[in-house]
């Protein structure tokens, strides 16, 4: 979703196909009430969530929603599919219509999935200037050793797109298991990043995004709003 920024007056008379004129006629009334407060400039600037009210009538009142969901494998990361499940299906109770996922996960992969109607908060979670980290819990089916760890905090070039990751970091936690922590998300990067070693990935949880952290009262399909104080560790410029 792109974020919708424009003018009061722009909106207004678009809305009820009016001239501005008459919505500046409108304001000098006190007919227009923005976010709870008298609006006095044309030139005020809105977005998709300003609550506007013209006369009595409800123009505009989206709100933010930011939610976490515990994607299940199987799941596929998208609004609409005709073979899988969407991980937008499982938030039941909850309008759709605005919604989109902040940072995808493939088919069989599972954990922390991000769900909210706030593009400009999704993009700022995603962006590569803000170097927020990601946490994955990877297990492989080969024994995985130092020289992994090293590898991947070399960055690693594919020929296919001609380019060189990232430094990742590579936390050995067993034989065949690894804590992986990404500043970025290349097509399954970390997928590929094992298979040059040809070793298979088994399974794949993304545990954290920045400060969110996948809550492990949330069995897999279940879901939560985001708290405050998460929703306010994405930075936002």
């Amino acid at each position: 979703m792109v974020s919708k920024r424009g003018r009061l007056d722009q909106f207004i008379a678009s809305r009820l196909q009016i001239s501005k004129k008459s919505v500046r006629g409108l304001l000098i009334d006190n007919k227009v009430r923005v976010d709870g407060h008298y609006a006095k400039s044309v030139d005020l600037l809105i977005n998709e969530f300003s609550h506007i009210v013209c006369d009595g009538v409800v123009l505009r009142q989206y709100q933010a929603c930011y939610f976490m969901l515990n994607k299940p494998d199987g799941v596929v990361s998208a609004t609409l599919d005709e073979k899988h499940t969407t991980a937008l299906s499982l938030l039941h109770g909850v309008e759709h219509d605005m919604l989109h996922i902040a940072g995808r996960l493939d088919l069989h992969s599972t954990g922390l999935l991000l769900i909210t109607n706030d593009a400009k908060w999704s993009a700022a979670l995603m962006a590569p200037a803000n170097k927020v980290d990601k946490h994955y819990l990877v297990t492989l089916a080969n024994p995985i050793t130092q020289e992994y760890v090293e590898a991947f905090a070399q960055g690693m070039y594919f020929e296919y797109e001609n380019i060189t990751t990232l430094p990742v970091q590579l936390t050995l936690l067993s034989s065949h298991q690894a804590r992986v922590v990404l500043r970025e998300g290349k097509y399954h990067q970390i997928k590929r990043m094992f298979g040059r070693f040809r070793n298979p990935v088994v399974a794949l949880q993304r545990e954290s995004i920045g400060d969110i952290y996948l809550d492990n009262q949330l069995k897999p399909g279940e879901f939560r709003s985001l708290t405050k104080a998460e929703v306010d560790s994405v930075i936002q410029h």
